[in-house]
């Protein structure tokens, strides 16, 4: 029986961690504003996160599989975060500079969500279909921690301070990360890796990365531009705040209840349900963008966009890949992120003003109806 204390140590990771990413995301570029950045810098820059995720987490996932020593990799990464944001106070505060940066801290940061997640895995090991999603949403309640505490503290605090404070959180992270060991479930170094490609070539691995990047691709215009979206119909930034923290929420609430799903349902049926429900949603924030409730009520879906079919990604990962390829295939996973986002964000950017954020939207509606023909290869029926 798993005790209670692996568990706590294991949200308590999460929950710093997704609390850098609350921290980062809504402030970063209003930190660099502040510093004098302009816009097309600014892109450029808050880019760089997005196209590390190509390569970042394949490299580290290659490493995990080889070394064996995947909470090692955790802690090495989340210092050099730390080490990342004081350098932020000694650099010349440049174009280039700060790109030097931003590209060594986000290789790191991508890295570090991959191999966590294998870790948690084998940590939980047959209690992981009842667990994980408990465990999981510890890191929702931490984003939830940074977007609005720090957010808090920024209305107090020059906006200057910003690397401070993620410095604090990544260096708490750090200390954190030892108080759980290697697991013991999980394999040694390997002179000889297990290849992947068999793997790759299993249809229902191949069917599930296929819908993930569609998935993922169809996001790609509100993880970009929604807060701009919303700006432009007239929203508040606190209304717009609290709309992007009610996705948060509702993944919270999907990853406490997700098992009632898993035992009624097929995979097949569930990631069916996630399709059809995302596409219903970019419909909805598009078709009816001045419409605070309908904003509201699209954002409650984030449950099965997000939440429910990541749930279901890490038991395909873990039932798929062998103990010896967890690491790369968490990578994976990780990588067809960054490939459906960055390729949907281009496209979106491009057309934004010539097809307009509502048509752009409700085109993310349909494109994520195209998952549904890789459906048939997914199985029936669950299994543990």
């Amino acid at each position: 029986m798993l005790s209670f204390p692996i568990r706590h140590r294991l949200a308590g990771f999460y929950f710093f961690y997704y609390s850098i990413v609350g921290t980062f995301m809504p402030f970063w570029s209003l930190y660099l504003e502040d510093q004098g950045f302009n816009y097309s810098e600014i892109g450029i820059l808050s880019s760089i996160a997005i196209i590390t995720r190509f390569f970042a987490p394949f490299i580290w996932g290659w490493i995990a599989d080889k070394s064996g020593k995947r909470m090692l990799l955790v802690r090495v990464a989340t210092w050099m975060e730390a080490c990342i944001w004081f350098m932020i106070f000694i650099i010349p505060n440049s174009f280039q500079a700060i790109a030097l940066l931003m590209l060594i801290f986000s290789f790191f940061q991508n890295a570090i969500l991959a191999q966590f997640e294998g870790v948690t895995l084998f940590w939980l090991a047959e209690q992981r279909s009842a667990l994980y999603g408990k465990v999981r949403k510890w890191g929702s309640v931490g984003f939830i921690v940074g977007v609005f505490g720090i957010g808090a503290l920024l209305e107090i605090l020059p906006i200057s301070m910003l690397p401070v404070l993620l410095l604090c959180i990544s260096f708490l992270a750090f200390i954190w990360s030892f108080s759980i060991k290697e697991p013991t479930t999980a394999p040694n170094s390997q002179g000889q890796l297990e290849p992947l490609l068999p793997i790759l070539k299993n249809p229902v691995v191949a069917a599930f990365f296929g819908i993930e990047f569609i998935l993922l691709f169809s996001h790609a215009p509100f993880y970009s531009f929604y807060s701009n979206f919303l700006k432009q119909a007239g929203y508040s930034t606190t209304e717009i705040g609290f709309l992007w923290a009610i996705g948060v929420m509702a993944e919270i609430i999907m990853f406490a209840i997700a098992h009632v799903f898993f035992k009624r349902f097929s995979w097949r049926l569930m990631v069916s349900i996630c399709l059809i429900l995302t596409a219903l949603r970019w419909f909805m924030v598009g078709s009816f963008p001045q419409i605070f409730a309908i904003q509201f009520f699209a954002q409650t879906i984030h449950a099965f966009s997000f939440g429910l079919f990541h749930l279901i990604a890490m038991r395909i990962i873990f039932q798929n890949f062998s103990l010896g390829q967890q690491g790369r295939g968490q990578a994976l996973y990780s990588t067809m992120w960054g490939l459906g986002v960055a390729s949907g964000s281009i496209l979106a950017g491009h057309y934004w003003h010539s097809l307009s954020g509502e048509l752009i939207f409700i085109l993310a509606g349909c494109a994520v109806l195209l998952g549904l023909g890789f459906i048939r290869y997914l199985p029936k029926e669950v299994q543990a």
